[in-house]
């Protein structure tokens, strides 16, 4: 122990056994080295002396690890399983590679046919483009082939009948005549044009006796009509006036009867006439009673059941306004809704039949039984009771304070005078129209007059007898201005009138006061309905709206047009592929021929508005009764699926319901030549611009000096008659589009906001689409309109100083609105952009669309213009004053909706932003 202690402390002073230990570690190792050697050596010896003596000691044949010949390994029976497994896996390793050098010998054989197979495809190839070419140098040979030698399609030749033809057998009773059995179509082809002779009443006997004021107001319109011909030869129709007569009873039936059959062109049974009998007092006779008139239809305010031919003969309104046109600022508002009187009624029946409360028997006895002859006793008991009640204040007088009006028997004769009625008539929200008390007499004069007065002045008419024929009743629809209640129901006509909202009673009272403009209220009016009736009926389209011809001014063009850079700048704004064909016009209207039977009933039966046809297409002001947007390439209905998307793309397509189309602009200008330059000049390069129509409002012509700029598309400068605001929207025929864009000569527009304005208009053709707005209101210490032309979220107009609208309007606003307005606009010269305003909401009921967020577009640096002056808002004020009473009602709609470019990212002013919504 202590000398292993002391190893482990460092051997001090074990010297000796140190050395000890170190000679005993080589002797090991020598030692170690040594067996190994041994074993190495002597084991391999042994082992293979012990192998040889073990094979010598066996039997021949059957030693183990000695030398062998062949296959004698494979005899032991321990390998013979792997050898079998050898030779089996050596068959499969062969027959392996036998399939893999067919495969190979496969694929380069198939190789092969793809190489041929392409090229075979690029020779298909090029056989396709080469047929290709070939098929479109066909096609186009094909066209010019086409083009020169195919007839253009025209209008079948008319033949017209002999002049002594009679034509179609006549029926068995001329009472049952109709359109089919009697009347002539054959001289009234599709392509005729409605050609109608008057004829000259003055050349026959009775016209001695017509009232002088009839005759002339007659002959009047007839002269003025667009369907009037003198050639009786070539006439699809012949109107002839028998009445009214100045007295009664100074013509006998048989006198008239031999004279109408004396008419040149009576041909033996009056086939294709109208005879007219035009009443303008409430007792007109039934002229024409005991009248034969053969297969002639007739015209007139007085009906007998056995005298009227439904579908054939005409109920008319009464001629109350012969040879003067309406006083509009007589005419009462059409608010409020209420007036002083619920209902009212005046009138005496001097002749009655059999009265029904003088027997003791109820209405459902009645009814059971045989109807009675006459409820208008009981009529008088029902309405004093409701007078007496003083539930509602109604006023009902069947006895007259003077000497009634003559009538016919069984007739409510009138009570005083015409301007006696009509003020009474205008405290009336309803006024009561009681039928004659014998249902065999349809129609009356009376009744058409007390029709007539009623929607003068705005009282919504109560027609009591469901049996009488209202004037042109099937053609329009009465109920949209009417109430029609049977007799027995009168005990529930009080219950009916308390029922009817504020809403419901405007409406009929706006359609009744259509109603009068358009069909009743002068001559004309009247003439040409019963002719758009009868054109109708035989479904002939109306005549071409006539066009304002353009006396062209001369100008020198070739002035290379600039650019300006405020108006190239479209911000990020593609205004996608600009037009590279020349300019092109609005398709034409196709359907003129078959508008009239497929569409017949809409145009005629529908709510308040005047129109439904549009430019480039018949025309007819007395036919249709609201603005319907009908047709291809000319009317609002969308005929087509446009290019559209979002983003890129939609920025990349013009959009819109029309697959192409262009628009003209029309610049009013007055002696401001250089600001007019300056304005044509910032046209150029703007895509889908037709050409542009200057409208030179000055008496004194352009510089001869004056070079034009050349902005890529005709430039017309059309020479006016007189300086009138009017002229602004003529339907110039240059305008061979239908979307206008009506600009001022001093109007500053980005080109991205003027095809942004065009895009939006394409989505709403019916609607006024433009960039100043401005709104109307009430002012309420003067109890009158003011125009407000303030920064609003709210508008009701938008300038026609730049805006889009459909030529469609420039008709009407030449042509059929009421001459008292362009009046007004010529008195002030002021106010066209308002009127037009008023005219788009009262067609359509619709508002303005405003578009962008441009706030001026006024020229900065020009010349002052007419708004500028002091006494501008002035005169605007009173026009919007004017024109309500004109149309008897505020036409003009708010809105809050305005179209902004969102998906074109335009810079909106920060403190404008609030008044945009975006939708």
């Amino acid at each position: 122990m202590t000398g292993y202690t002391m190893l482990r402390n460092g051997g001090v002073g074990n010297g000796g056994q140190t050395c000890v230990l170190r000679w005993s570690n080589r002797i090991r190792l020598t030692w170690l080295s040594f067996t190994l050697f041994i074993i190495l050596v002597f084991f391999p010896l042994i082992a293979h002396y012990y192998l040889t003596t073990l094979d010598e000691a066996d039997e021949a044949g059957k030693r183990i690890f000695g030398p062998r010949a062949g296959n004698e390994l494979c005899e032991v029976k321990h390998v013979l399983d792997l050898c079998r497994i050898r030779e089996s896996v050596s068959e499969e390793l062969l027959q392996l590679e036998a399939k893999r050098q067919e495969l190979n010998s496969e694929i380069a054989k198939l190789n092969l046919k793809i190489e041929a197979c392409k090229k075979s495809i690029e020779n298909a190839k090029q056989d396709l483009l080469q047929l290709k070419n070939v098929i479109s140098q066909t096609e186009h040979s094909y066209k010019e082939l086409m083009a020169q030698n195919q007839p253009k399609l025209s209008l079948p030749i008319r033949l017209l009948p002999e002049k002594d033809d009679i034509g179609l057998p006549p029926p068995k009773v001329l009472r049952s005549c109709r359109l089919h059995n009697c009347f002539d179509y054959s001289r009234c082809p599709l392509t005729s044009g409605f050609p109608v002779y008057v004829y000259d009443s003055d050349q026959f006997a009775f016209g001695s006796y017509l009232d002088p004021l009839v005759k002339q107001a007659f002959q009047a319109t007839a002269r003025a009509n667009v369907y009037v011909t003198e050639n009786a030869d070539i006439a699809c129709l012949y109107v002839i006036l028998v009445g009214e007569m100045q007295e009664l009873g100074v013509l006998r039936p048989a006198d008239l009867e031999k004279q109408l059959y004396s008419l040149p062109h009576w041909r033996t049974d009056g086939h294709n006439h109208v005879i007219i009998n035009l009443s303008r007092k409430s007792d007109t006779q039934n002229l024409l009673y005991n009248v034969s008139t053969g297969r002639a239809m007739v015209a007139q305010s007085t009906f007998y059941a056995a005298q009227y031919r439904p579908g054939f003969d005409l109920v008319v309104s009464p001629l109350v306004h012969a040879m003067s046109e309406p006083n509009f600022m007589e005419i009462p508002p059409q608010v409020p809704v209420k007036r002083k009187y619920l209902f009212t009624f005046q009138g005496e029946k001097i002749e009655s039949l059999r009265s029904s409360l003088q027997e003791a028997r109820s209405f459902e006895e009645e009814m059971e039984g045989d109807p009675p002859a006459d409820y208008d006793d009981r009529i008088i008991a029902t309405l004093k009771a409701v007078q007496d009640s003083k539930l509602d204040q109604v006023l009902v007088e069947f006895t007259c304070k003077n000497q009634p009006k003559p009538s016919l028997p069984t007739e409510w004769a009138l009570c005083g005078e015409r301007e006696d009625r009509l003020e009474l008539l205008k405290l009336s929200t309803f006024a009561l129209i009681i039928t004659p008390g014998d249902p065999r007499l349809v129609i009356s004069s009376g009744c058409a007059t007390r029709l007539f007065e009623a929607l003068e002045v705005g009282a919504v008419p109560v027609v009591l007898g469901e049996h009488m024929q209202l004037p042109y009743q099937d053609v329009l629809q009465w109920s949209e201005a009417a109430l029609v209640v049977p007799k027995p129901r009168v005990t529930e006509v009080h219950f009916l009138l308390r029922s009817l909202s504020d809403s419901d009673l405007l409406a009929m009272r706006r359609q009744g006061r259509f109603l009068w403009e358009t069909y009743f209220s002068t001559a004309d009016s009247i003439f040409s309905t019963v002719l758009a009736v009868i054109r109708t009926r035989i479904q002939i389209p109306a005549a071409p709206i006539r066009e304002e011809a353009a006396a062209e001014i001369p100008h020198r063009s070739g002035k290379a047009a600039g650019t300006d850079p405020n108006m190239a700048d479209n911000g990020d704004l593609d205004l996608g592929p600009v037009e590279t064909e020349p300019p092109y016009a609005s398709p034409k209207y196709l359907r003129n021929f078959t508008l009239t039977v497929t569409d017949f009933y809409r145009s005629w039966n529908s709510a308040p508005g005047p129109f439904h046809l549009f430019p480039h297409t018949p025309f007819d002001p007395v036919l249709p009764s609201e603005a319907k947007f009908l047709g291809s390439g000319t009317g609002f209905r969308p005929i087509g699926g446009g290019a559209g998307g979002s983003g890129k793309e939609f920025q990349a397509s013009l959009g819109g319901n029309v697959p192409r189309e262009q628009f003209t602009v029309v610049m009013l200008t007055y002696e401001r030549e250089e600001v007019l330059m300056n304005s044509l000049e910032r046209l150029n390069g703007l895509p889908y611009l037709n050409k542009v129509v200057v409208v030179w409002n000055s008496p004194k012509l352009p510089s001869e000096d004056l070079l034009w700029p050349d902005i890529g598309v005709p430039i017309m400068v059309v020479r006016t008659e007189k300086n009138s605001l009017n002229n602004r929207f003529l339907p110039w025929n240059e305008i061979e589009t239908e979307a206008i864009l009506s600009i001022d000569d001093d109007a500053h527009l980005r080109h991205d906001e003027i095809m942004f304005g065009f895009r939006v208009w394409r989505e709403a053709r019916d609607r006024i689409v433009g960039f100043p707005g401005r709104y109307h209101a009430w002012d309420i210490p003067h109890q009158s309109w003011l125009y407000n032309s303030n920064y609003s979220c709210e508008l009701s107009m938008v300038l026609t100083g730049a805006a889009f609208f459909h030529k469609y309007y420039a008709y009407l606003y030449s042509y059929v609105m009421p001459q008292a307005i362009r009046d007004m606009v010529d008195e002030y010269i002021n106010c066209e952009d308002i009127a037009m305003n008023f005219l788009v909401s009262h067609i359509t009921r619709k508002p303005p669309i405003k578009v962008t967020s441009r706030w001026t577009f006024r020229c900065p640096g020009c010349p002052q213009a007419l708004s500028h002056d002091d006494s501008h808002f002035h005169e605007r004020h009173k026009c919007i004053n004017f024109f309500v009473k004109v149309y008897g009602y505020m036409p003009l709609l708010y809105t809050q909706f305005r179209v902004d470019s969102v998906l074109f990212k335009t810079r909106l002013p920060h403190d404008k932003t609030k008044c945009f919504k975006f939708i």
